[in-house]
């Protein structure tokens, strides 16, 4: 039987887009491919369009017969666009508002986690700076400083000292309207974790570790990730068999539960403890830079599997990835993360594979 082409929209304009846009391109089922924003290696292989709001989203979903909308970044995800392309009766891949919280809120997802016995490191949470330095005391150093809500993965300090870990919270707290969550620091390996769920169930999908510090050594701050390489050799079967069962699988059931049923990428950021993996934090969408990693080892269609979370029907076997390793190097302007500096000419990319881009753009002269 021949299958209809889907026209796709794919929401956003990063490294991650690029390598999502790349993998979708690769489908037989893709009609046309159109991107919001995109960027200019995006362009290659979409149509690039600039949609302005939420409401521009659904209009152009109308007008052009989307079939799939792909929504790469956290922030329009948790402003709630996945609730109203629904609304307007578009299949949309990605959580709604209420189940983003899950990445909007650290604070939400440590209480979450209490009420549904998932492994997660000690906290305690702060909606001031008084109620923070309170915290410290009783939790002593070494201690983990996350800022409540969004920050684009740059949030989080690991506090040796009181020092610095005052620093941190007052930091924080300089943000009108800021809270904050204090952890335990745990120790291990840290993986990084990718689940398809559909609302009522999940599938493995794959594991990446991620390199966040922007130095050679891994010194200097930390930035939203330098390099990735996938899959996570430490991740075995036996760990990710238990990691479904003991963290993914009771968040599905808990967020069913608690009203806000989960569709989309689920991202677990683990720490492999002694004790066992552990939860460090949840992100509701494919994680940058390692979905640059993961999705040139995937062996099946990614629209059928994106399409089939956003309509609520996964197949019964997770989908299959090349046991080759992949690795993504980032290239970042000089002064990443603070004060990158901007203008500078990237050359030499004819005839490379494998590039995507993120924060470039292309002059009238090519």
């Amino acid at each position: 039987m021949q299958v209809s082409p889907i026209d796709v929209l794919l929401i956003g304009s990063g490294g991650r887009e690029h390598a999502l846009a790349l993998a979708l391109s690769r489908s037989p089922r893709l009609g046309r491919l159109y991107a919001a924003p995109g960027n200019p290696g995006i362009a290659t292989v979409a149509t690039c369009l600039d949609l302005a709001d939420h409401a521009a989203i659904v209009a152009a979903c109308r007008e052009r017969g989307i079939g799939l909308v792909v929504v790469g970044p956290e922030v329009p995800l948790v402003a709630g666009l996945v609730d109203a392309l629904r609304k307007a009766g578009i299949p949309a891949f990605g959580p709604t508002g209420a189940a983003a919280r899950l990445e909007a809120s650290k604070g939400f997802t440590k209480d979450f986690c209490a009420r549904h016995s998932i492994p997660t490191a000690d906290y305690r949470r702060a909606a001031s700076l008084p109620d923070a330095r309170a915290a410290l005391a009783a939790m002593g150093v070494p201690v983990v400083g996350k800022a409540d809500g969004l920050a684009a993965g740059k949030g989080v300090t690991v506090a040796e000292t009181s020092v610095e870990a005052e620093a941190a919270l007052a930091a924080i707290f300089a943000e009108p309207g800021a809270s904050a969550v204090l952890e335990e620091k745990l120790t291990g390996e840290e993986v990084s974790f990718f689940a398809l769920c559909d609302g009522a169930r999940a599938l493995p999908f794959a594991s990446a570790q991620d390199h966040k510090r922007v130095g050679e050594g891994d010194t200097g701050p930390n930035t939203g990730g330098m390099g990735a390489v996938s899959p996570a050799r430490v991740f075995d079967a036996e760990l990710q068999a238990r990691v479904m069962r003991e963290i993914v699988e009771p968040t599905l059931r808990g967020m069913a539960v608690e009203g806000s049923p989960f569709s989309g990428v689920l991202f677990a950021g683990l720490m492999l403890t002694a004790e066992g993996p552990q939860l460090i934090e949840y992100n509701v969408r494919f994680g940058d830079p390692e979905t640059q990693a993961m999705l040139p080892r995937l062996q099946d269609d990614l629209l059928d599997l994106l399409l089939a979370c956003a309509q609520g029907r996964l197949p019964a076997e997770p989908p299959r990835f090349s046991d080759e390793t992949a690795v993504c190097v980032v290239i970042a302007a000089q002064g990443y993360p603070g004060a990158p500096r901007r203008g500078g000419v990237i050359a030499g990319l004819d005839g490379l594979g494998g590039v995507t881009h993120a924060g470039t753009a292309r002059r009238e002269d090519g």
